[in-house]
Order: C-alpha cells, then structure tokens, then sequence
C-alpha cells in the first residue's frame, strides 16, 4: 500500500508510527484577522473545524502587533515526539518549524529572503508599497 500523502507535504520519514498523520494549520478567527492553531491531524480527514484534531501543539498569529511581532506558541516536547514518530509536516508548518530551529530551513524560506534581499536592492521589483527607511 503506497504511502498516503497531503500535496505540499514534507515528509521527514518514510515510515514511524505516525507517518498516517500530518501537522497543519488550522485557521480560527475572521476572514480578515486570521489566526492558526497548529494542529496533529489524520492524512485522511479534510481541512474543516467539524472534525477535532488528533491533538493542538500551538498557535500562530500571523498579524504583527505594536512591538512589529508575529506570536508563536509551540508545544517542543510533544512536537518533537511527533517528528520522530515520522509525522509529515505541511510546507507553512515546515517553514515555521525551520524558522523556530526545530527542523532544517524549509528550502522555500530561502527564495523569500533572496528575493526580499533583491527587491531592497533594486527598486523595480520592489513593490509601490514598501517604504525603506532612509528613503523619502
């Protein structure tokens, strides 16, 4: 039996006793103020709030506070017993898992800094919105 996937997913172990599983996002909060709870899920079940999680092992709220912060809250010990229990890590989780220093850096963390890097230097990729400081 082939091994059931999630498409984007990042797949640290071929087998364990949770490869069947997948940490994902799961959205709560408005269309316009978002927020995750960072959830262990079964591989099988679709992305709704119908239907409880295997288990929550954080948060993540990706609006900036008055400090220019996003705040993430993990649980390391138990996420750390998922992944060497070959748990699949979808690629958002992935990216933030190798920002926390958890897993290795997540090779899409590394377009967004060179292209960030190459539109602080060259003004015509860079976007009419972004202001830099020094520049007025």
């Amino acid at each position: 039996m082939p091994l059931m996937s999630v498409p984007g997913a990042v797949q640290l172990a071929k087998s364990g006793r949770f490869s069947h599983l997948v940490v994902r996002f799961q959205q709560w909060g408005c269309q316009n103020r978002p927020f995750y709870h960072i959830v262990v899920d079964k591989t099988t079940h679709p992305n709704r709030r119908q239907i409880d999680p295997v288990e929550q092992v954080g948060t993540y709220d990706p609006s900036t506070n008055s400090h220019n912060e996003k705040l993430v809250s993990l649980n390391l010990e138990r996420l750390q017993v998922y992944l060497a229990g070959g748990v699949q890590l979808s690629r958002p989780v992935a990216q933030l898992m190798g920002l926390a220093g958890l897993t290795p850096q997540h090779p899409d963390t590394y377009v967004t800094a060179w292209r960030n890097r190459e539109a602080v230097q060259n003004s015509e990729i860079r976007r009419d919105n972004v202001v830099l400081r020094g520049e007025n």
